[in-house]
């Protein structure tokens, strides 16, 4: 058999493997032996699988398992980003329009339910029969029936003992007049009554811009708007206004949704026949509305082509339109985009013409031009209200409680008035409280048109909440002072003024009405009680009689000011300074602990010596150990954590360098890296004491000694007299040891087992009970270092980092982390 007759064969075979009636092993294996380029190359000459080919008559491969359905979670899941991805896209496209989206598309939001037919709707008397329709016929009079007679596929009716009945293409009440007229004919003294029970479904088409195209079965009085509900709607990308309804390839109908939409208008929403098909065309031609219209959105153009057109779409202009600077941009032959106006108050405005790609902006009116006075910041009820001649503060402002907010500045408030001629602005302070208890007084001012009363809040009333917050005086200040620099010139120079030192609120502000420095002041807030009452200055700028800048002080008498005894009026941009009063209300303490006989917190005087306030104190009790007292002081403490900063910063860069440098596999490099972690961590856990050495019997007893002068936050700890001398640092076991007179460093080294591998035996020092460190004589070990040591002492063992590491740093940080222990422990003995 050639290779060709042998292909052919096994072509005819291949319907017939599932049967199992294929053709021998033999043939098909004589196939496999054929060259693959020859398998191929007739494959592709009959357009068959190759791989289908091959494997008949394989009882090892077993059919694969083909998902006819896919899985609904799939689905939904599939559905759920195809909806995400078009919402997005239809965002970005909003933004590039300024926020604006395509009118219309929302009627078609939602997804639909089901795709079931409906069949709930009331039958119209037009309504043309076919097959699958069910007639329900109800007989009565001489014989009483009931009979359910569907439309076969001929279009006709089986009725009983009277024959089919060809009904096909008539309308229902054509199809129930013939009925009655046959029941009449043929059933003598029978009366028949015609009704539709179960409507035919039909398969039709949606196709185009769809956001579902495709086949769907709908009811048979479906219309072409339940036919695009069913398909999920329109995509933007498609037109509203030429929906296309087309049968047997011919265009039947036009549907414009503006006309539903707008009006009301269904009359093109066609019947659908089966086989009908919805094709839904890309957008036409487009342009935007927005601003002072009821519907602001894109619009498809059809016919509209004038403003007053694309105005009614999108509503008709709202009550705070102005109509006559309307604005339209739009692309010219150039392609730049320009700007348009349009009167539509005229008929030529009216007329103008609008493009494809146009925007339109209506504006709103202006707020309320005039007869109004406004009221902003910490009130109750905020806004314009009317103004009428001869209206005070306290015709808006009738109760201060009632009417501003609790966080409300009830001493002061701002008038700010425009003048209508000039169109410039001045402040005049408002005394509010005297202006509410002496209705029409003359701090209840007078109120002209345009007035703004700005209620500032009290910033000792916010208590950390938002409420008031925004009402500060910078806040509602700020706009009016940019305006008074803005209209400032040479003719009316800047009224604007500074204001610092102890006031409540300092800060810039404008030029009091009056001038006057009390003023200003009043309206910063008031004085603290803390101002200096004896002297204030006043920084002014002027020039000299070459017209050079300069810089004038004024010196004043705040008491006299604030009196009014003064004649001094304040000029532009002047600067007043209040000074305080020279350490007002400053208290500097010490502590005294231990064996005081009054101990407690003292408060010195300027000058007063620590001996001055022990004696207030009533000098040291009988149990007192001076010679162990710890003074520290907090500028010291913060040195020493200062100290204590720098040395861990630098043990970690030494940290790192020598794990760097090391050897992983050498023992004497893992001792370094754990020495210098172990005096790492040391340092860390360390808390500086601030401790200044002083020797406290000769502070009380001796005359000559050094004054020491207090410092605010001193602190005095004298401990009781001590009976242990302490060994600290690398000895077997560091502990105290009851002092016996006779021992030396030696024999208190060796009563704690002396030192370890680590010990630097040649750089042990002692720190006496005063803090002060004593250096012992150089020698053996056991040798000479005889040296009498008394109660409180401390004898330091260091690390021996030479061994390690020829660093200098890490024996001055093990030295800091000793002395700060040394310390910390005197005052924690206590």
């Amino acid at each position: 058999m050639t290779a060709k007759k042998l292909f052919i064969a096994l072509l005819l075979s291949l319907p017939l493997t599932s049967y199992g009636q294929s053709i021998s092993p033999a043939q098909i294996e004589q196939f496999k032996q054929l060259p693959r380029a020859q398998q191929e190359s007739l494959a592709r000459q009959y357009g068959v699988d190759l791989d289908s080919l091959t494997g008949i008559g394989s009882q090892a491969q077993r059919p694969q398992r083909v998902e006819v359905v896919e899985p609904v979670s799939d689905v939904a899941d599939k559905e759920r980003e195809r909806v995400q991805a078009e919402k997005q896209k239809e965002d970005e496209q909003a933004q590039k329009n300024d926020g604006l989206r395509p009118y219309g598309y929302d009627l078609f939001a939602g997804n639909p339910t089901t795709f079931a037919p409906v069949t709930e709707i009331p039958v119209p008397s037009d309504y043309t029969l076919g097959p699958g329709d069910v007639l329900r016929i109800q007989l009565w009079g001489k014989e009483n029936q009931n009979l359910e007679l569907p439309i076969s596929r001929d279009g006709s009716i089986s009725f009983p003992e009277s024959g089919p009945m060809n009904i096909a293409g008539l309308s229902f009440d054509e199809a129930r007049q013939q009925i009655k007229k046959r029941v009449s004919q043929q059933y003598i003294g029978v009366d028949a009554s015609v009704s539709l029970g179960e409507l035919r479904s039909m398969r039709v088409f949606v196709l185009g811009e769809s956001r579902n195209p495709g086949s769907y079965s709908v009811s048979s009085l479906s219309t072409i708007t339940n036919a695009l509900y069913v398909s999920g709607g329109i995509k933007q990308t498609g037109s509203l206004r030429t929906v296309q309804h087309k049968r047997d390839g011919k265009l039947v109908g036009t549907l414009d949704l503006y006309d539903l939409l707008m009006a009301g208008d269904s009359s093109g929403d066609n019947r659908l026949q089966p086989g009908d098909v919805i094709f839904i065309p890309s957008v036409g031609k487009r342009a935007g509305i927005d601003g002072e219209v009821y519907r602001p959105a894109l619009y498809e153009l059809k016919r509209e082509n004038t403003l007053a057109e694309l105005v009614e779409m999108a509503g008709g202009l709202t009550a705070q339109a102005y109509p006559q600077r309307i604005n339209i941009e739009r692309t010219n032959e150039d392609f730049l985009r320009i700007i348009a106006e349009a009167d539509y108050t005229a008929p030529k405005g009216r007329q103008a013409r609008i493009k494809a790609g146009d925007k339109v902006e209506i504006p709103s009116i202006s707020d309320i031009t005039g007869q109004y006075v406004e009221v902003k910041g910490a009130a109750v009820r905020t806004g314009k209200f009317a103004w009428m001649p001869g209206m005070r503060v306290s015709s808006l402002l009738q109760n201060l409680d009632a009417d501003l907010m609790p966080t409300a500045d009830k001493r002061y408030a701002a008038i700010v008035r425009t003048d209508q001629q000039t169109d410039t602005i001045s402040v005049m302070n408002l005394r509010l409280r005297e202006a509410l208890r002496q209705k029409g007084g003359k701090e209840d001012l007078l109120l002209e048109e345009k007035d703004r009363i700005l209620i500032f809040s009290d910033a000792g009333k916010v208590n950390g909440g938002e409420e008031g917050r925004n009402f500060t005086r910078e806040s509602l200040f700020t706009p009016v002072l940019q305006r008074l620099k803005a209209q400032a010139s040479p003719e009316d120079p800047q009224q604007t003024i500074r204001i610092s030192g102890p006031v409540r609120y300092p800060g810039e502000y404008p030029m009091p009405a009056t001038r006057n420095i009390s003023d200003a002041v009043f309206v910063a807030g008031g004085l603290k009680d803390s101002a200096s009452l004896y002297e204030a200055e006043v920084a002014r700028y002027t020039t000299d009689e070459n017209g050079v800048g300069q810089t004038r002080i004024l010196n004043i008498n705040l008491a006299d000011v604030m009196a009014g005894n003064t004649s001094l009026q304040l000029e532009s941009r002047d600067r007043i300074l209040i000074k305080s009063i020279p350490d007002f209300a400053k208290t500097r303490t010490v502590e005294l602990k231990g064996e005081v006989r009054y101990p407690g917190q003292y408060t010195f005087r300027d000058g007063e010596t620590l001996r001055d306030v022990l004696e207030r104190a009533g000098g040291l009790t009988s149990n007192a150990f001076p010679r162990g007292a710890v003074f520290s002081r907090e500028k010291l403490r913060q040195l020493e954590a200062q100290r204590l900063r720098e040395a861990e910063e630098r043990l970690q860069s030494d940290l790192l360098g020598v794990q760097l440098e090391s050897d992983s596999f050498s023992a004497q490099s893992a001792d370094r890296t754990r020495e210098v972690k172990d005096l790492l961590d040391e340092v860390q856990g360390s808390e500086p004491v601030g401790r200044l050495v002083v020797n406290l019997a000769s502070v009380l007893n001796d005359p000559d000694y050094q004054a020491i002068r207090l410092q605010d936050g001193d602190t005095l700890t004298v401990p009781t007299i001590p009976q242990s001398v302490t060994v600290f640092g690398e000895v077997q076991f560091p502990t105290s040891h009851l002092h016996q007179s006779g021992l030396t460093v030696d024999d208190y080294l060796e009563r704690s087992g002396g030192p370890t591998r680590q010990a630097d035996e040649d750089r042990v020092y002692v720190v006496k009970a005063d803090g002060s460190v004593m250096l012992p004589e150089r020698s053996r070990w056991f040798g000479g270092r005889s040296q009498q040591l008394q109660p409180g002492d401390t004898i330091i063992m260091p690390i021996d980092v030479d061994r390690l590491n020829q660093l200098e740093l890490w024996t001055n940080v093990s030295q800091i982390v000793y002395q700060i222990a040394l310390g910390a422990a005197a005052v924690g003995n206590l």
